[in-house]
């Protein structure tokens, strides 16, 4: 595994804007009856005590900018990102496909005023199923399509739109351990590509979160905050449960119960001397409808209790 050597600190201390998302109140898809409807969502997210929402699946909220924009200003919610799922490491022949999907949702990302893209690397088995959709391993073409492509991707979206990309490593993706992760990173543009670190996934990936900011601050444009139960994380690796499966056993836990600690995390990022958001993202898909909302309250009181 590549090794990660310390950088030299930094002085200042960083802006540190905290919110929420529609994957905390157990949405994972545009439109499925088994989620809460987006209504609710922006009532209960605003009612929790959090001023920044991301637009979640494209769809699930209304893609009118001119009606969105008029529902989450009376609650007092603004936009920090969209989410875009990409599969880069095919090559040139799936470009025109993510371009499209990644078009829509920094167009309206764009008219809410917000300035990220949050990235997915596609799954390599289906979140839901399990099946095995391809190697979870990839070939030095792949990785020389992925590195290449995400690049072009960080260059055009932020000419077209003005919006930065942050790459998303993510459970059963291509880009999940601390190995990948560096190798992305190494094998990226730095003025190009960011990454959005979810302490969550890193975690049940097997990487340390303060010790990537620690050593690859500069690299670090947006924070997702996700804890794992460890326990349950033991029983996901030793048996190989899918992502989706775990999500539904709970692996993704509601703070402070898990690791890795979020304390640490806030403390090293605040080092950084940048404005960074920290966006809430405890993946509950599926979840009975009441239970987001005073999860929501005691995580928001519990990171102000963190600082934040």
């Amino acid at each position: 595994m590549t090794s990660l050597s310390p950088q030299s600190p930094v002085s200042g201390v960083s802006r540190i804007r905290v919110g929420s998302a529609p994957d905390s109140w157990g949405v994972w898809f545009p439109d499925d009856p088994a989620q809460v409807p987006w209504q609710r969502f922006l009532d209960e997210v605003a009612q929790s005590g959090y001023e920044w929402i991301e637009l979640g699946p494209y769809g699930y909220l209304p893609t009118d900018p001119v009606l969105l924009t008029e529902e989450t200003s009376k609650r007092g919610l603004k936009v920090s990102a969209g989410t875009v799922f990409t599969g880069l490491h095919h090559g040139e022949a799936v470009w025109e496909k993510t371009w499209a999907h990644v078009a829509d949702n920094a167009v309206l990302a764009q008219a809410m005023g917000a300035k990220h893209l949050v990235v997915i690397p596609s799954f390599w088995r289906d979140d839901k199923s399990g099946e095995v959709l391809e190697p979870d391993t990839l070939t030095p073409e792949q990785w020389r399509n992925l590195t290449s492509l995400t690049e072009r991707l960080g260059k055009e979206v932020r000419e077209r739109y003005g919006l930065q990309i942050v790459v998303h490593p993510h459970a059963d993706t291509h880009i999940d351990s601390e190995e990948n992760v560096v190798r992305f990173l190494d094998g990226t543009d730095s003025d190009l590509v960011s990454l959005c670190l979810d302490t969550g996934h890193y975690a049940y990936c097997g990487g340390d979160s303060v010790k990537l900011i620690e050593t690859y601050g500069e690299r670090i444009g947006y924070l997702h905050l996700k804890q794992v139960d460890p326990e349950i994380l033991a029983d996901v690796r030793a048996n190989q449960v899918p992502f989706g499966p775990a999500v539904a056993r709970g692996v993704m836990c509601e703070p402070p119960t898990g690791v890795p600690a979020l304390g640490p995390v806030l403390e090293a990022a605040q080092k950084l001397d940048v404005d960074l958001f920290a966006i809430v993202e405890q993946d509950m898909y599926p979840c009975e409808p009441d239970a987001p909302l005073p999860i929501a309250q005691r995580t928001r009181a519990f990171l102000r209790s963190c600082g934040a």
